[in-house]
């Protein structure tokens, strides 16, 4: 079995691992902290998530260009390239710390809302993870390298194996009466330990080079016109998933930003399920660019992709409306009920984008990435900003509408740009995306339906009506929505 799909399917059992966990972990953690130290926890991340995208999109510059050096078979550039990408990464970790100084000693200005307790803990936390976040974002150029030489079994199980003992750990500090410090404080252990693993790794197995053989600024410029428009988007996705909490940590207390971060926690989910396929393909779309591949055959590909992550995206999107709000009682309490229904319109607005993920893959690959970049902040900011003042009238649900709102429009423009510019044959994608799918799914929705009239209450009655909703609708996709190779696929899978 390749790298390729062993990738994937280590990404798949990474996302259920992390999520099964993180689902099962979080009802706990709220119970061991509190709503009001849980919503204190997703604020302080929130804000540090903002810090994160300091990479300046160097991750994903450095799968770019040394795929294409691998393609090209440059040895020596791509020794130079990652020289001078650590030599950035020497004064980003420089620049974390300097932005990180001057946030901690206007924490309190920040948030005017917090007890005095609050912001102690607040600080606390803060420092942690601005050291975590100054040695963690260099250490992710290890995994980057990885993936561009499509070794992508190694950092994934590394991942599996971080999660399983994280979790392990966490039970038990939080068992013993630890805090929300202690929780950071861990987490920075561990993504220490992986960087120092990924490491070796690079350096022993891939045998790779580190070394300064031109120091050109053209290339730095270069490096950074690539990169730049990555940053933006980045820091679009920050602005999309953060600002609602910080806005919520500013404008009211920490409880409604524990709500909302249950919310947001959930739709991400949904979203990992998918990206653990087209995360794979970042380094085969910039081989098929460097080839010259048509926008048919790149469509082609994309269509294959596209249609295995929608299978899975609508049992999820399918089996969340159904017994979502059930299963949001049960796992957090009817306090937390309002987190259903903003990740339900995370999911739906997520879905499109989400199994295009192939384009964003091409649009890297063809250093075209800064339209998606200038459009999606552009709009989601405006969106947020609309949201804002929703929030009077309509509470956090005015937030996150304004919000995906924004995202929805910004969909259609770029749909339009991937038919014009990139020569994708976007009318074609969705015929045969949605061909046989897309009533199959309606179909199955409508006899789901039904299965919430089951009588009974608690984990088990849920667990049932759950298996038989996915018993329906995994019979429903195979024998009336799958292409005969569609089939063939899942056969060998899973060897049927």
């Amino acid at each position: 079995m390749s790298q390729l799909k062993k990738g994937a399917i280590l990404s798949y059992i990474t996302i259920i691992l992390t999520n099964g966990l993180g689902l099962l972990l979080t009802p706990y953690i709220i119970q061991k902290l509190g709503n009001s130290e849980y919503g204190l926890y997703t604020l302080i991340g929130s804000l540090i998530a903002y810090i994160s995208i300091l990479d300046f999109g160097l991750n994903n510059t450095i799968v770019r260009f040394i795929a294409k050096y691998r393609a090209e078979d440059d040895i020596k550039k791509q020794e130079n390239f990652l020289a001078i990408t650590f030599i950035i990464y020497f004064f980003i970790s420089i620049i974390i710390i300097l932005v990180g100084s001057v946030l901690y000693f206007n924490l309190g200005t920040i948030f005017n809302k917090l007890s005095i307790e609050e912001l102690q803990k607040a600080k606390i936390m803060f420092v942690v993870l601005v050291f975590n976040l100054a040695i963690t974002l260099p250490g992710g150029a290890f995994s980057a390298i990885c993936s561009a030489y499509e070794q992508f079994v190694f950092p994934r199980a590394l991942n599996i194996l971080k999660y399983i003992i994280r979790s392990i750990l966490l039970v038990v500090i939080l068992f013993f009466g630890s805090d929300a410090i202690g929780i950071v404080v861990l987490d920075t252990f561990m993504n220490l330990l992986v960087v120092l693993f990924s490491s070796i790794y690079v350096f022993s197995k891939l045998k790779v080079k580190i070394k300064l053989h031109d120091f050109d600024f053209q290339f730095i410029k270069e490096i950074f016109i690539y990169s730049f428009w990555i940053f933006v988007f980045a820091i679009v996705g920050q602005f999309q998933w953060q600002a609602g909490q910080v806005i919520l940590g500013i404008v009211s207390g920490t409880k409604l930003v524990a709500i909302y971060g249950v919310g947001i926690m959930l739709g991400t989910y949904y979203g990992a399920f998918s990206t653990a396929i087209s995360s794979v393909f970042l380094p085969k779309a910039t081989k098929m660019v460097v080839e010259n591949s048509s926008g048919n055959e790149l469509t082609s590909l994309m269509v294959r992709i596209g249609r295995f992550s929608l299978i899975v995206l609508l049992l999820i999107l399918g089996g969340f409306f159904l017994f979502g709000k059930e299963f949001v009682d049960l796992w957090v309490g009817k306090e937390y009920l309002d987190s259903w229904l903003i990740a339900l319109v995370i999911m739906f607005t997520y879905t499109i984008p989400l199994v295009q993920a192939f384009a964003n893959s091409i649009l890297e690959a063809k250093g075209k990435f800064y339209f998606k970049a200038l459009v999606y902040i552009s709009l989601i900011v405006l969106g947020t900003v609309i949201g804002v003042y929703l929030i009077k009238p309509y509470g956090i649900f005015g937030l996150i509408f304004g919000s995906c709102g924004g995202w929805f429009i910004s969909q259609i423009i770029m749909n339009v740009y991937y038919c014009r510019v990139l020569k994708l044959e976007i009318p074609r994608f969705f015929k045969e995306l949605l061909s046989k799918i897309a009533i199959t799914f309606l179909i199955v929705l409508f006899l789901g339906y039904f299965i919430n009239y089951i009588p009974g209450k608690g984990w088990l009655n849920l667990a049932f009506k759950i298996l038989l909703f996915v018993l329906i609708f995994g019979f429903g996709m195979f024998k009336f929505a799958m292409s005969v190779d569609e089939k063939n696929v899942f056969k060998k899978k899973v060897k049927i």
